[in-house]
């Protein structure tokens, strides 16, 4: 596995680095073989000190996780405790589909900038906040429950997929009460098409 350990307003020691190394070997061998790479970053805030986790185990699927304590070796462990928990979660999942053949195409992605007057910009003869940034990403073919569990094990908000079932764009999302949301515009559309046949 590639390792990258790097630190923010804070010295990553050698003593750090090898603890990072095995703890990280240890915590993924358990679950998951031949990891791509992962990236550990630390950080220090007034008094507290961030570890966030990063780790490629397959193509397109990143573990991710992010704690913050009163000392740096204290807030590493608690995120690697979080992977780990995750990963033990989607153990069979996680083997099974790193087996499988994963499609996807390219797509573009863009950072807004934050909603203000200056920086909006009329496109197509309507307001947008303006486009600071302008990057590919992929957007894989999955099943929906795939797609929560990849939601899942990076931590992120939102992901975009095509469903494997009928090929459309569909996303799932993390909602405040906790609980993961799913958005199907084509189930939308077919469910708009049956009421508007009964109304007839």
């Amino acid at each position: 596995m590639n390792l990258t350990v790097k630190g923010k307003n804070i010295d990553v020691g050698e003593a750090l680095r090898t603890h990072v190394a095995q703890s990280l070997d240890h915590a993924i061998a358990k679950y998951f073989g031949n990891p791509i790479e992962a990236t550990v970053i630390f950080s220090k805030q007034s008094h507290l000190f961030s570890a966030d986790i990063a780790v490629h185990i397959g193509r397109g699927i990143l573990v991710h996780a992010e704690e913050s304590a009163d000392q740096a070796y204290a807030a590493f462990d608690q995120a690697v405790d979080h992977l780990t928990k995750r990963m033990r979660r989607y153990k069979r999942r996680l083997r099974d589909h790193h087996r499988a053949e994963t499609q996807s195409f390219r797509a573009s992605q863009y950072i807004l900038a934050p909603e203000a007057e200056e920086a909006e910009l009329v496109v197509n003869g309507s307001e947008a906040p303006a486009v600071i940034a302008e990057m590919q990403t992929e957007i894989p073919t999955l099943t929906v429950g795939e797609a929560v569990m990849r939601l899942d094990l990076s931590n992120l908000k939102a992901m975009m997929f095509l469903n494997r079932a009928h090929g459309g764009l569909n996303m799932v999302y993390r909602r405040n009460d906790g609980n993961i949301g799913w958005v199907d515009p084509r189930l939308g559309a077919a469910a708009g098409g049956l009421a508007s046949q009964a109304r007839q």
